[in-house]
């Protein structure tokens, strides 16, 4: 069992390995976290761990990429979660490794960062600028018969594609290659398809990619015969995606 002590940054959204995260830092928490991984070694790997908030929770009044002026919101590495943040965040993450960190004119930064391996937080620690935990990696378990189910799924995401994109009224574009690795692929549907927070949560916790394949071949057919039952549904609601301020 590896065990590490990672800083935290807690988003309205779930992150897969494999994956792009794409991040507009403004909070002084986060702030004073990428001023830190700026300072290691160039060739360090830049690591911190992107843990969803559960539903309940939130973090500090704010709107899209700016701090809420009318408000005087908590302060601190903790604020908005709580007197234990532990039971604020779902216990499974994603480790994000941060290729690109470049620092704007009013002091934010734009962060690109990747997924990479799968943690459960154990604890967490408030007394520094930023928050911390102790995460567990998990291993890559694929499980008997992922093959079979990996093919099963990349049908059953095709017909979804098809039946969102037309109750959306959009055109579907050239079929994209999908990964032939069942554990890629698992991760690659997972974010691609539009479910809530909780949903995307339960597929990044699954034991082993045979779990994960499985559980998304039944949701991408329940979702797609709901599609296809309800051909009016409003674009906006079919493809919106979950965004998280920091």
């Amino acid at each position: 069992m590896t065990i590490a002590r990672l800083p935290l940054f807690p988003l309205n959204t779930v992150l897969f390995p494999g994956l792009v995260l794409p991040l507009n830092v403004f909070e002084q928490r986060y702030r004073a976290l990428m001023r830190d991984l700026l300072k290691l070694d160039e060739d360090a790997p830049r690591r911190f761990v992107v843990v969803a908030i559960r539903d309940g929770h939130e973090t500090a009044p704010s709107v899209p990429g700016l701090p809420d002026a009318t408000a005087l919101p908590e302060r601190g590495p903790g604020a908005g979660f709580g007197g234990d943040p532990l039971a604020a965040f779902h216990s499974v993450g994603c480790v994000a490794d941060a290729a690109t960190i470049r620092e704007k004119e009013d002091g934010g930064y734009e962060v690109l960062a990747t997924g990479t391996t799968r943690v459960r937080l154990h604890s967490v620690d408030a007394s520094g600028p930023y928050l911390t935990g102790e995460c567990e990696e998990l291993p890559e378990v694929q499980g008997e018969g992922a093959g079979a189910l990996a093919s099963g799924v990349v049908r059953a995401f095709r017909t979804y594609q098809k039946r969102l994109a037309g109750a959306s009224e959009r055109s579907l574009a050239g079929e994209q290659e999908l990964p032939g690795e069942p554990s890629v692929l698992s991760y690659l549907v997972a974010a691609a398809a539009v479910l809530d927070t909780p949903a995307k949560q339960r597929l990044l916790e699954a034991p082993d990619t045979v779990s994960r394949l499985a559980a998304e071949l039944k949701l991408l057919r329940a979702e797609s015969a709901v599609i296809r039952s309800i051909p009016s549904l409003p674009a906006v609601d079919l493809t919106r995606q979950p965004m998280s301020q920091n």
